[in-house]
């Protein structure tokens, strides 16, 4: 696999640093994980946050901190999410999906427009972003849009491309607010892609402004 775009360093370095939300850090953590050279990247950004601790001067512990700790192992459970079994929705293309991903807990796919179909990852702790599963028919046309928030997508299968360049398996793209783009997916097979965001999608044009409040992904 021959991976050409890659997520931002900050991006890399916040997984790292463990600051990203829940569905932001699934879809980095995939992609890294097929990625040597963000794999080298998050090691050396995680060996200067051990050198940082090993060189920072100690802290006096408060008197009840060992209490404190104790009180909180003690604290009930809440329930866990349960694992995914035979009678809860597979994941599109459930045949042949990373490890990290066949991991998780899917609700039903949708349709969301003509060729599109996306499926929802459930993430209890997933904050201000949501992931899911985005599935495009060979040779389909997105609106041109934006984002008023952020968009991490990683390609599993298939391709698509837009002013950015080509995307294919294991590429990383990135869209906020000040990125405008109109991806058109591959003609030779279907694209599956991750997708963490947070906020909508912005359409622009007439049509795009016509349909966009029955577009919610």
């Amino acid at each position: 696999m021959t991976i050409n775009h890659h997520p931002p360093e900050d991006l890399l370095a916040d997984f790292a640093a463990g600051r990203l939300d829940e569905a932001d850090r699934l879809v980095i953590g995939v992609h890294a994980a097929q990625c040597p050279n963000c794999q080298r990247f998050i090691a050396a950004i995680e060996q200067l946050a051990g050198a940082a601790l090993e060189q920072a001067a100690p802290v006096a512990m408060a008197d009840d901190a060992f209490a404190t700790i104790m009180a909180a192992i003690d604290e009930p459970k809440t329930a866990s999410t349960p694992a995914p079994t035979s009678s809860q929705p597979v994941p599109l293309l459930d045949d042949d999906l990373p490890e990290m991903l066949r991991r998780c807990r899917f609700a039903k796919s949708r349709r969301v427009a003509p060729g599109v179909k996306m499926q929802p990852i459930v993430l209890p702790g997933a904050d201000k972003s949501r992931a899911f599963l985005l599935w495009s028919a060979p040779g389909t046309r997105m609106l041109e849009h934006s984002h008023t928030g952020t968009e991490l997508t990683l390609v599993l299968k298939g391709s698509f491309s837009h002013q950015g360049g080509e995307y294919r398996p294991g590429d990383f793209d990135f869209g906020d607010g000040e990125v405008d783009h109109q991806p058109l997916v591959g003609s030779d097979m279907p694209c599956l892609c991750l997708v963490a965001m947070s906020g909508d999608l912005q359409m622009h044009g007439w049509l795009g402004r016509l349909i966009s409040p029955f577009v919610r992904l």
